[in-house]
């Protein structure tokens, strides 16, 4: 079922949804961005329907509620041990076509790979419902089309567009529909999404090994300066370590937190002993990459990356990943033909 609302219409409607629920959505942060005159766009609580940013692509990722860069999993006596509180309220995050495609391979990390599902993630998952942003057209540096990602038919309780000044929404959750009757009008809706990327990618079936040899990643130990953003910023990053934080100088009274991670910045792969892994940023680069485009797919059945081009909006050094990807794709045809 459809419904076309006016913009005071949609904020009425917000403001009956924040009744219930907590409403996480894109935002933007005016003069936060590189410079003192550049916004950015990032996830946050928000409290009226005119903070949500629906027109312009979100900087970073909707992961922000369901893995938080710094989160206190439990806090520790020298008698007990306590999980943190959370807030049990639940959650709407409003998410694009490859914001929604990207969950999945979040739950498949967190709760489909290995015997055990990760509680912690678990019990935040439990609480969260995605909002489907629809895109009009695609934005800079997207690649959604040619990674599948570029339409989303599920997994969303209601979508929202802007569109003729006014907001359309296609609800498939019944429990939402009493919200948009009383401020819609019944309409046919059918989201927006992407049909043509300006940036395309070719992904090979099959990565030669020699390609893990080849000379393509030296380019990225002289461009690559380790600083993690593509990480921070991707939707299917989910690396992270442990921190313990002790209050008491005999270290047993304190918290433990997990903390986001980047498989591109120093100290990753250090290990007991001095040794370290991928010291080269360029080993590291071909780890991250190979990782979306093979690795993840030979497991899993299908591809970590969801082509939302954040990694290449945000890196300092204007490093391409979609450039990376069709680099393997031709290193990989130079092997098939020699």
């Amino acid at each position: 079922m459809g419904y076309v609302m006016t913009k005071e219409g949609f904020e009425e409607a917000v403001k009956t949804l924040l009744k219930s629920c907590r409403i996480y959505a894109p935002v933007r942060k005016k003069g936060a961005g590189r410079f003192t005159d550049v916004d950015v766009i990032l996830y946050d609580q928000v409290h009226s329907a005119g903070e949500i940013e629906l027109s312009a692509k979100s900087d970073y990722a909707s992961k922000e509620f369901l893995t938080p860069l710094s989160e206190t999993l439990l806090f520790f006596t020298e008698d007990a041990v306590k999980e943190a509180d959370l807030d049990p309220t639940p959650v709407l995050v409003f998410g694009r076509s490859c914001d929604l495609h990207a969950l999945r391979r979040m739950d498949q990390i967190y709760l489909g790979n290995g015997k055990a599902e990760d509680p912690f993630y678990r019990r935040r998952r439990d609480l969260v419902k995605y909002v489907l942003i629809g895109c009009a057209h695609s934005y800079e540096n997207c690649f959604c089309v040619d990674m599948g990602t570029n339409r989303c038919e599920d997994g969303y309780v209601f979508s929202v567009d802007e569109k003729d000044g006014c907001i359309w929404t296609d609800v498939k959750d019944a429990a939402f529909l009493p919200v948009f009757e009383a401020f819609g009008t019944p309409r046919e809706v059918v989201p927006q999404y992407v049909t043509e990327n300006e940036v395309h990618v070719e992904i090979p079936d099959e990565i030669p090994k020699s390609v893990i040899h080849d000379d393509l990643w030296e380019e990225y130990t002289a461009r690559c300066i380790a600083c993690g953003r593509c990480n921070f910023v991707c939707p299917t990053c989910t690396c992270y370590t442990m921190q313990d934080v002790f209050y008491s100088d005999n270290g047993r009274v304190g918290e433990r937190r997990r903390v986001g991670a980047s498989c591109m910045v120093d100290g990753y792969t250090d290990v007991a002993g001095g040794g370290s892994y991928r010291r080269k940023n360029g080993e590291r680069m071909r780890f991250k990459v190979l990782h979306k485009i093979s690795d993840f797919k030979k497991r899993f059945g299908y591809q970590m990356c969801v082509g939302c081009g954040r990694c290449d909006d945000i890196c300092p050094e204007y490093i391409s990943f979609s450039n990376i990807i069709n680099k393997v794709a031709a290193a990989s045809r130079k092997e098939d033909l020699s």
